[in-house]
């Protein structure tokens, strides 16, 4: 690839564009391998650094959570095979950080020394770095759409915290035909449909439709338990 040649990054709503690839566990094919399931596709600058040694940690640490919410991890690197199972076999046999030990990473880790998945995901931003992808995060529904990029500097370690939430509230508005209102977390009230007639907003404006509470016509919000949330996830 021509390093002036412009880069279409992928877009919100689009489809995830799709690549094969040799991995730490095998070779994939992304999206289409894992087609039903939501997938995290997330990369990072290097093999062998402190930042990214803590976010693999820490990810392979949650993974059986993100295994209950059927999603598919897959990390990316510019480095090759034999650096990626030497580093991951250090995390696992070496490193003790934050709590975690003996770590081990049984998601796939791609091998793209040709940085040709970096650039068909915007992943290599020469402001950061012209050698090095940044810590993009990429969450990919069932049908293979993207619904949520995020996109971190080479200094900065992600909020996991932020992923899992992100996550969790995306099934939840595609399982419940809600919105989520800033901060939300499960168990937090849901932003249901505006009006559609007259009406209706007339009933929501007045108090009168069960169930709901309207700070306005426009804005009204419903309780959605923590529970009902985690049965209708399945977690």
């Amino acid at each position: 690839m021509e390093q002036n040649q412009p880069i279409a990054m992928p877009r919100l709503g689009e489809a995830a564009p799709a690549f094969t690839a040799v991995t730490t566990q095998g070779v994939i094919n992304f999206p289409s391998d894992y087609k039903g399931q939501w997938k995290i596709l997330f990369s990072h600058p290097a093999d062998f650094t402190p930042v990214c040694t803590s976010e693999f940690m820490t990810f392979g640490h949650l993974a059986a959570d993100f295994e209950a919410l059927n999603c598919q991890l897959v990390g990316l690197s510019v480095d090759g095979l034999q650096s990626h199972i030497a580093w991951l076999r250090t995390i696992e046999e070496k490193i003790d950080w934050h709590g975690y030990k003996n770590v081990e990473i049984k998601f796939p880790l791609v091998v793209d020394v040709s940085m040709e998945v970096a650039h068909k995901y915007g992943m290599i931003q020469p402001g950061e770095s012209s050698t090095e992808a940044v810590r993009a995060v990429f969450f990919v529904d069932p049908e293979d759409k993207i619904r949520t990029i995020m996109y971190y500097p080479l200094s900065l370690g992600r909020n996991f915290d932020e992923i899992k939430r992100v996550l969790i509230g995306l099934q939840t508005v595609d399982n419940f035909g809600v919105a989520l209102p800033a901060d939300w977390r499960p168990g937090d009230e849901v932003i249901v449909p505006p009006a559609t007639t007259c009406r209706v907003a007339s009933e929501r404006a007045s108090g009168k439709e069960a169930n709901l509470h309207c700070y306005d016509w426009f804005f009204c919000t419903k309780q959605i338990s923590k529970e009902e949330v985690e049965e209708k996830l399945g977690k």
